[in-house]
């Protein structure tokens, strides 16, 4: 057999990847419509498509609607060919899931914390995977790899160089969990991921230019412009929880003050409950919310507006089409939406907010878990297209 050259190899590779892309945006689709939205011949499709059911990463199924003549074989994208485990490091839980190709949750884990030490984050972290690992179905690939997602200033080696409400600085995260499951890992700021988990899965499908505000302890923002991440020049984009909103007012986590997350975050919300209520969580405080307590009801209402402030010099940059509030802070919708709402009204530009959508998250605690799964399967997808 001739061998190829390096030239062919790239468009053949190029080429694979297609195929696999439109059957995992299209399925089930046959050959010949592979063949013509492509525009690459029957011949060339017909190969590709075998070495893809080799790889088991597609299956046939019997056939579909005939449009005259011999009805077509479907092809479909293998789900469970292999899974992802996706990791939400937040600053007082730790949530890991086990999901499919497609991104269904499959198994997951789920565990408070209180102290977060890299020691004790990491302990949780290996048992959770661990026990995903084993309780996981049986498959051609296992486990395609590890994303996690971490409050703070990631760099692009998967580095965490500052998590300020963790506690950490220059973490290598990404190589001690290489080094403990021998697969590929990816790390990514957990705002980011919670964007491209809504783009992908929940709320943010429709839109192309969305804000996505990770409201837990601390404050994230991610920022996707044109569909595509923005990650600025290192990675370290959408650090928007530190905007100062007040010139001297309380000290944040960051070493700076008056930043919108000392004032808008979780952490914020529990620092007025401990001081007005001797309420120590957000979830006691949404039941008391619920039970329609008056001074429950109003710190929410309290953390709206500043939500909504922030919120406002975010739209009055971007021009987004869409603001997405998710993370923990979404839970209290029901009392935080009418005074963002609010705020939003009265302060931003009324121009930027004829066509604003502003939306709760969809996918819950799950954004930003799914979204660092859907790096991983994104990449595994990419390798083994290198590998053909």
């Amino acid at each position: 057999m001739e061998t190829m050259s390096w030239n062919q190899q790239i468009v053949k590779k190029n080429n694979k990847a297609l195929v696999l892309q439109l059957i995992m945006e299209k399925e089930p689709i046959s050959r010949a419509d592979i063949s013509q939205v492509s525009g690459l011949h029957k011949t060339t499709v017909s190969s590709l498509v075998n070495e893809l059911l080799n790889e088991e990463l597609i299956y046939e199924s019997g056939p579909g609607e005939s449009s005259g003549g011999r009805r077509p074989v479907l092809l479909h994208f293998n789900k469970v060919a292999g899974y992802a485990i996706g990791i939400d490091i937040g600053v007082n839980y730790v949530l890991s899931v086990l999901t499919d190709l497609k991104g269904n949750i499959v198994n997951q884990k789920n565990q408070p914390v209180n102290q977060t030490t890299y020691s004790s984050i990491m302990n949780i972290v290996e048992s959770m995977v661990q026990s995903l690992m084993d309780e996981m179905p049986a498959s051609r690939y296992g486990i395609v790899g590890i994303g996690a997602g971490v409050p703070g200033i990631v760099n692009k080696e998967g580095t965490v160089l500052l998590a300020p409400n963790l506690g950490w600085n220059n973490i290598q995260l990404k190589t001690d969990l290489e080094t403990l499951f021998k697969v590929p890992v990816m790390i990514e700021n957990e705002a980011n991921a919670g964007a491209i988990g809504e783009q992908q899965f929940g709320a943010g499908q429709d839109f192309q230019n969305i804000i996505y505000i990770s409201a837990g302890i601390g404050i994230g923002v991610g920022i996707i412009l044109n569909k595509e991440l923005y990650q600025g020049k290192n990675g370290f984009s959408g650090e928007m929880g530190h905007m100062i909103i007040d010139l001297n007012g309380k000290r944040c986590n960051c070493g700076s003050r008056g930043c919108w997350e000392a004032y808008a975050s979780e952490y914020a919300l529990l620092e007025m409950a401990g001081k007005d209520m001797d309420s120590d969580s957000l979830e006691s405080l949404l039941k008391l919310a619920e039970n329609r307590d008056e001074n429950a009801q109003n710190l929410f209402e309290k953390i709206g507006d500043y939500l909504g402030y922030g919120i406002n010099n975010i739209i009055n940059t971007f021009n987004p089409d869409q603001v997405i509030i998710g993370n923990r802070l979404a839970l209290a919708k029901e009392w935080i939406e009418p005074s963002v709402r609010k705020t939003i009204e009265t302060h931003t530009l009324s121009h930027h907010q004829k066509e604003l959508h502003l939306d709760f998250s969809k996918l819950g605690k799950y954004s930003t878990a799914l979204g660092v799964s859907a790096f991983v399967v994104e990449n595994f997808i990419k390798q083994e297209e290198k590998t053909a």
